[in-house]
């Protein structure tokens, strides 16, 4: 079983950097989930998939795996896009959308 370690970007509800600054260690899944024939649920035997695992750091997220033995693969860093934005920009003339309400 292979554990991923990535850092998570942020969803697209978010303006600030709330829960987007950790590394985080989940298992990839050995076997797809299945339907239960009776209720329609999916269902799976390996509990490690709903295992995930905070770090501070990336180096924190290796050190655990390598001390305990578990292969790893490092996805790198998501881009950090900064838009540059002013208030005044809505109300400027030439604009190629009219502002209202």
């Amino acid at each position: 079983m292979v554990a991923r370690i990535y850092k998570p970007s942020r969803s697209a509800m978010q303006s600030g950097k709330g829960k987007s600054e950790s590394w985080l260690l989940e298992f990839e899944s050995d076997a797809p989930r299945t339907t239960d024939p009776l209720m329609g649920w999916t269902s799976s035997g390996d509990t490690r998939q709903q295992l995930k695992l905070s770090f501070e750091t990336r180096e924190l997220a290796i050190a655990y795996a390598t001390k305990n033995g578990l292969a790893y693969v490092v996805a790198p860093e998501p881009p950090v896009r900064l838009h540059k934005k002013s208030y005044s920009d809505n109300f400027k003339w030439g604009r190629s959308d009219n502002w209202t309400h």
